[in-house]
């Protein structure tokens, strides 16, 4: 039996596929997120690991991509401007609060493990930022979506998503190694985009809507996937982020639109944004995990109570009980999804060295277990802390 190329990038990625449908099966049955089996499944692929998967690498790098701009873009599509707005408003003290707790633990064990400023500045974001996909999922599996402490938590995810709208131009234009001057601008750019399409998506986000609409599935689906490629990529070519692009589509895009984008959209980004954590765990020497293992151990330790800090401290503002705090806490503990985005920018810019990628996965892998555990143990964990005395109940849902 002769292979070609052809036919073993086919056997290569029919068997990626597949294994990340069982790990994803495997994920679900133990109710966690599949984002740490996907980054596990690519360090026993990738360098370093019991099999290299040459011949798909050009396929998965593109589909890593794809994925990016899909995961931004249904983040995008979850809010209204209006939504964005009244979020800020509300958030924004305990937004602040998160910045400083849980990106300032990452900037020094950076500097300390000698990743220079370009790796502080990008595990700033990869251990400030929760997993919103991760948080949401847990929040609906626990039955909290009617909880009083909930808006709480779901508004810090939005500052969070917006900050991530300026930390992604800022970040871009680091990694580029744009002058001071060059990276001010982009900046410009990106809190001026930000805001026209703010101001757009409130007053004619129904012509938005109507450019993209379309009763025809499969033309919808051409139109949606179309735009969203082509407003990222003009992005990048203005240093903006591709998925800051991908993100500012998503809000423009309202009403019913925006709901049936994404139904319809899911799929793809889950299959894509699969990728693209395989693409991570692919480009991570299995090796270089140990020697970084207490330094992510430590900061997963450090950042999970000040997740907690800050959850608990914007609920008490908010009039939660003590278990309200505890469980706004342990809901942002997790971090996935984008910190490996943030990651994955970095690793593939070549600007930072190789503990950086060893670091991060690892990280991730642990915040991505620790996140549900914490969520599901914290209501026992502080009934024992009270002892016999009678948990105040929210005027909503316990």
């Amino acid at each position: 039996m002769q292979l070609t190329g052809t036919t073993l990038a086919l056997i290569q990625l029919g068997a990626v596929f597949f294994g990340l449908g069982v790990l994803g099966r495997v994920a679900a049955r133990v109710g966690l997120s599949p984002i740490p089996l996907y980054l596990l499944g690519g360090l026993v692929f990738g360098t370093g690991g019991l099999i290299e998967l040459h011949e798909v690498e050009p396929f998965i790098h593109l589909a890593s991509e794809i994925g990016v701009v899909l995961l931004l873009l249904l983040l995008g599509l979850e809010y209204t401007a209006g939504e964005l707005v009244t979020g800020m408003r509300k958030s924004w003290p305990a937004g602040l609060l998160d910045v400083v707790l849980n990106a300032t633990p990452g900037v020094i064990v950076a500097l300390m493990l000698g990743l220079g400023p370009t790796g502080a500045i990008a595990m700033a974001g990869v251990t400030y930022i929760s997993s919103s996909g991760i948080v949401a999922k847990v929040l609906n599996d626990l039955g909290r979506l009617g909880n009083r402490e909930t808006p709480v938590v779901l508004s810090i995810l939005v500052f969070e998503d917006l900050a991530m709208a300026v930390y992604l131009p800022v970040l871009t234009a680091v990694l580029a190694g744009v002058s001071f001057v060059t990276g001010l601008t982009t900046v410009g750019i990106a809190l001026i985009a930000v805001t026209m399409v703010l101001v757009v998506a409130l007053r004619y986000g129904r012509y938005v809507s109507a450019i993209v609409a379309s009763e025809d599935r499969e033309i919808f689906l051409l139109k949606l996937v179309g735009s969203a490629l082509l407003v990222a990529g003009l992005a990048s070519a203005v240093q903006v982020s591709a998925a800051v692009g991908a993100f500012l589509l998503g809000i423009a895009i309202s009403d019913s639109t925006a709901h049936d984008a994404t139904k319809i959209l899911e799929p793809l980004r889950d299959l894509f944004a699969a990728m693209f954590f395989v693409l991570f765990g692919l480009s991570t020497d299995p090796r270089s995990i140990p020697p970084v293992l207490g330094w992510a151990i430590l900061l997963a330790v450090v950042t999970t109570a000040t997740k907690i800090a800050t959850g608990w401290w914007a609920a008490k503002r908010a009039g939660a009980s003590r278990l309200g705090q505890a469980r706004a806490g342990t809901a942002l503990v997790a971090r996935g999804e984008f910190s490996i985005v943030i990651a994955g920018l970095a690793v593939a810019a070549g600007a930072v060295p190789a503990e950086f990628a060893a670091l991060a996965t690892t990280y991730v892998l642990l915040m991505a277990v620790i996140g549900p555990i914490a969520a599901r143990i914290v209501e026992p964990v502080m009934r024992l802390l009270d002892g016999k005395q009678p948990v105040r109940v929210d005027s909503g849902a316990e």
